[in-house]
Order: C-alpha cells, then sequence, then structure tokens
C-alpha cells in the first residue's frame, strides 16, 4: 500500500509545475505597499528640515546654508515619517530595497545653484 502513495506522490511532483521561483532568472514583483527606500529629487527640496525632524532614527541631516541633503541608509528604518513631512513632495519611497553594502556611507545630495 505504501508503495502505491510514494508513487502517486513522485508522479504528482514530477507532473507539476515549480513550487519555488527560479530565483536570478524569474524575480518576484514587488508588492503595492512594499517599503524599499527614499528617493530624493533635490531639485524639488527647499531644505525646510522637516524630515530630519521627524526622522526617528536620526538617518537624515539637512544642510540648508550648504544645500546638501544626507541620508545615512544604515540607520533608516524606512518608516515613511520624512515622506510624509515633506511640503514640496520631493522625498518619495521606491519599491526597490537599497544595495547591500559590507560598510557604513552616508549619501549626500547636493543642490546645484541656478543660473
Amino acid at each position: 500500500m505504501s508503495h502505491f502513495t510514494i508513487a502517486k506522490i513522485i508522479t504528482r511532483s514530477v507532473l507539476s509545475k515549480y513550487v519555488t521561483r527560479l530565483y536570478p532568472f524569474v524575480k518576484r514583483a514587488p508588492y503595492a505597499n512594499t517599503r524599499g527606500h527614499i528617493v530624493n529629487d533635490i531639485k524639488r527640496c527647499i531644505f525646510c528640515s522637516l524630515c530630519q525632524k521627524k526622522c526617528p532614527t536620526h538617518a537624515i541631516a539637512v544642510n540648508k546654508p550648504g544645500k546638501t541633503w544626507e541620508i545615512d541608509r544604515m540607520k533608516c528604518i524606512q518608516c515613511g515619517a520624512c515622506v510624509d513631512a515633506c511640503p514640496t513632495k520631493c522625498l518619495s519611497m521606491d519599491q526597490q530595497y537599497s544595495a547591500p553594502s559590507s560598510s557604513k556611507s552616508i549619501e549626500s545630495f547636493r543642490q546645484e545653484a541656478s543660473v
């Protein structure tokens, strides 16, 4: 009796499609509300520093006189508080995750002076 059960399981496994994805070749699309990483459109930023004040982990640093905006990706928890607080909506949440890194680095954006 157990031989027929095993044969049934083997036949079903051989004839059915894959249970998992073939990862490097078939990637899963991100879900609709996936929180990946913060993206800044620096051209629209007014350097009001509301994002810096709302960040619970202090991952964002804004320098208004120098027109620079910095984020420490290792500290950021992708909560979206900075995106909600931004009055010009220059911050957005991308669905793709940040690239992995083995060392701590601060990503800096600088607004060029308009002519």
